[in-house]
């Protein structure tokens, strides 16, 4: 007549879940119930990560001395299971398993641990409170003896238990009220209750050992204490209830039907003469009835009464007495997981109590950006709290290990939530996009000038003699490297990427050509003024339109084939940088981009060697001497780039390119034409035929 106990196993495991009791104690009786309560228990406390801190084990069926002295001696004997529950265990939460006697027996031994430590003035030692989680076997009595001496359940105070359904029943109250030990003769449990709890003797029994008169049959069972005597209809009065009723219901259906073999072979009504035992257990089995609390009681199909547990709160009062005040229900017939429904603001927590509801734990919940770190040697509910490692966050308490944050995010400085990641790209309202583009604008406009300046000045002695066509392609190109820049600026589009290193590469080519060209073209010319010399027939433009176009289609093979290839495309880098998305012109493939890089160095490397051959020509005619600074700065420019580009990101990293371009294109435009253009502009006399064949003596 009592649920499965299954059920109440997996009740008390959602309830350290619910309140999140990862370390507690197990109290148990040393008998097969015990043993089994262990067996059981213990495998699910391990299976939803709780410990326990200790597991004790008691006396079942104790009967405790009369005698003072020796019921000292059994309380300082056995008062060590105490010690580890009260003191040494720093579990707040504590199952007890066991029978009525348990509660009577732990308040002894709690009694003599305070006594130890108020005579060794250590009661600080002695922590305020336990919560005691109880099954439904325990009752929460005292007997006599400890009364007198003062004994209480302040201890108890706050204990949770799990308790058989019940409901007060009509006129149970009335009937506990009238109930006197003269008008139950042959009743031995009346009597040695009354004698027991009233300290009287009932006629026609033994003599008490607590006798202080005879008893009247006036005395009141609701004069007790609840601790002694519970005038209310609690789950084991309600269980023998109901059992009664049941088998009346399954008798009176016996009957009714005749299912008696001898019975209905003869068509005989059975009686109670020739009734056995084992004929009641089928009709029990269907047995379905309302009893006169309202309640319907029926049995399953295993023989177990198909209802659930109450949660009660044990509260407890100064003068000794309690209540239990229903809390939560444990129902088998809810969702898997969902059997317990609890309402913890009506619980009644031990004043000891500084939280509420109080932790039990082994240590302290790591906060929100700490991961767990096992302590060797100690059970898995103890651990140390460590910071999330870099980039890691933790935003619960009592998370297991810390995680990385979503794509796109990151954690912030107290790496316990995630933020979203910042957009990185070159973008023209930045500071370094208009200054770039600033210098942009001001580098081509001195570029146009120039331009100008040598097309209005065509004719004259200068301007001929280094090559016009070559001048005026250079300059093009020298515009064209600043302009193309522009592209780096802004988010990076699937247009953009495709010519950004692209037509760098090609117009970087085409001015380094026309560079190399001119550079030939001087050593050539000064080469033809010997006489006799063959060379002379090589000397013209078609040589150095030839240099120019052949060294410059390389370049562009190179680029189409980048471009067939492995194209570069607009892509997102989310690693390189903790707060920041980079959005950037995947070069597709390195290879070719450093492919493109390197066919620039050899063109500036032929050109600086060339023109460094020629250095030493005649000043007038000496075109190469710039071409060798010129080219000097730009190779200074293009190996400082490759190892600050490798280590920058994001904008940063457009940055340096774009000042690369910048700087190595203003480098050839003042090395090689400020020389000429001050000539033209500031010195026009030395801008003449004899000046320019003028040799150096």
């Amino acid at each position: 007549m009592v649920p499965n106990e299954g059920l109440q196993y997996q009740g008390i495991i959602q309830l350290l879940l619910y309140f999140g009791w990862k370390w507690v104690g197990l109290i148990t009786t040393d008998n097969e119930a015990g043993e089994r309560f262990l067996q059981t228990i213990e495998p699910m406390l391990f299976k939803n990560q709780i410990c326990s801190a200790f597991t004790e084990t008691i006396e079942s069926h104790q009967r405790f001395s009369s005698n003072i002295l020796d019921m000292i001696d059994d309380m300082k004997r056995r008062s060590k299971l105490v010690t580890r529950a009260f003191i040494m265990s720093k579990a707040t939460a504590v199952i007890i398993y066991g029978e009525s006697q348990s509660i009577s027996w732990l308040s002894r031994a709690a009694m003599t641990i305070k006594i130890n430590l108020l005579i060794y003035h250590e009661y600080s030692k002695l922590p305020e409170g336990k919560v005691w989680i109880a099954t439904s076997q325990i009752d929460f009595i005292l007997d006599m003896f400890q009364k007198d001496l003062g004994f209480n359940l302040q201890m108890f105070h706050g204990a949770i238990s799990f308790a058989i359904h019940s409901k007060d029943t009509q006129s149970f109250q009335g009937f506990l009220q009238q109930v006197n030990p003269y008008w139950a003769d042959g009743d031995g449990f009346i009597n040695n209750l009354w004698e027991e709890a009233f300290r009287c003797s009932v006629s026609n029994s033994t003599v008490s050992k607590y006798v202080d008169g005879t008893c009247t049959g006036e005395e009141k069972l609701e004069s007790l204490p609840a601790a002694v005597f519970e005038m209310s209809m609690t789950g084991h009065s309600y269980s023998i209830y109901n059992a009664v009723y049941a088998l009346a219901h399954a008798l009176q259906f016996m009957y009714l039907v005749g299912a008696d073999h001898k019975g209905a072979e003869s068509g005989e009504r059975l009686s109670h003469q020739n009734l056995e035992p084992w004929q009641v257990h089928s009709f029990l089995q269907k047995i379905s009835f309302n009893n006169s609390a309202g309640d319907e009681i029926t049995l399953n199909e295993y023989g177990e009464l198909a209802a659930g547990f109450d949660i009660t709160n044990l509260v407890t009062f100064r003068n000794g007495s309690y209540v239990r005040v229903k809390v939560g229900r444990l129902d088998p017939q809810a969702p898997p997981g969902k059997e317990l429904a609890i309402n913890a603001d009506r619980i009644k927590w031990h004043i000891g109590f500084t939280q509420e509801p109080p932790l039990s734990l082994c240590n302290t919940y790591c906060r929100p950006g700490y991961g767990k770190r096992k302590k060797e040697g100690e059970k898995f509910c103890c651990y140390d709290c460590d910071p999330c490692p870099h980039e890691m966050f933790s935003n619960e308490k009592e998370m297991e290990i810390c995680v990385r944050c979503p794509a796109g995010q990151y954690p912030n400085e107290d790496q316990d939530q995630c933020i979203s990641k910042r957009p990185n790209f070159l973008g023209f309202d930045e500071t370094l996009a208009i200054v770039s583009t600033f210098s942009v604008l001001l580098f081509s406009l001195i570029t146009i000038l120039v331009l100008a300046i040598f097309i209005k000045h065509k004719d004259t002695a200068i301007v001929k003699a280094n090559n016009r066509s070559l001048t005026y392609i250079l300059l093009v190109s020298l515009l064209l490297c600043f302009l193309c820049s522009l592209m780096f600026i802004g988010t990076p589009k699937e247009a953009t990427c495709l010519l950004q290193q692209t037509s760098f590469g090609i117009i970087f080519s085409v001015a380094l050509s026309s560079i190399l060209a001119k550079t030939i073209s001087v050593v050539l010319a000064f080469m033809a003024t010997k006489p006799d010399s063959k060379i002379r027939k090589w000397v013209g433009k078609k040589l150095a339109y030839s240099i120019v176009f052949s060294c410059s289609i390389v370049q562009v093979g190179i680029c189409v084939f980048w471009l067939a290839t492995s194209a570069p495309f607009p892509d997102v880098d989310m690693h390189s940088m903790t707060e920041e998305i980079i959005f950037l012109c995947n070069e597709g493939s390195v290879f070719m981009f450093y492919c493109v890089l390197g066919y620039m160095g050899f063109l500036a490397s032929i050109s600086f060697t060339v023109a460094f051959l020629a250095r030493k020509l005649p000043d007038s005619f000496n075109e190469a001497k710039f071409i060798t600074f010129s080219m000097l700065v730009f190779c200074s420019v293009w190996f400082s780039f490759i190892p600050t580009y490798l280590s920058t990101r994001g904008k940063y990293m457009v940055a340096v390119e774009i000042f690369s371009i910048l700087a190595s294109s203003a480098g050839l435009l003042a090395c090689i034409f400020s020389p000429k253009c001050y000539i033209i502009v500031v010195r026009p006399e030395l801008n003449n035929r004899e000046q320019l064949i003028r040799r150096k003596m």
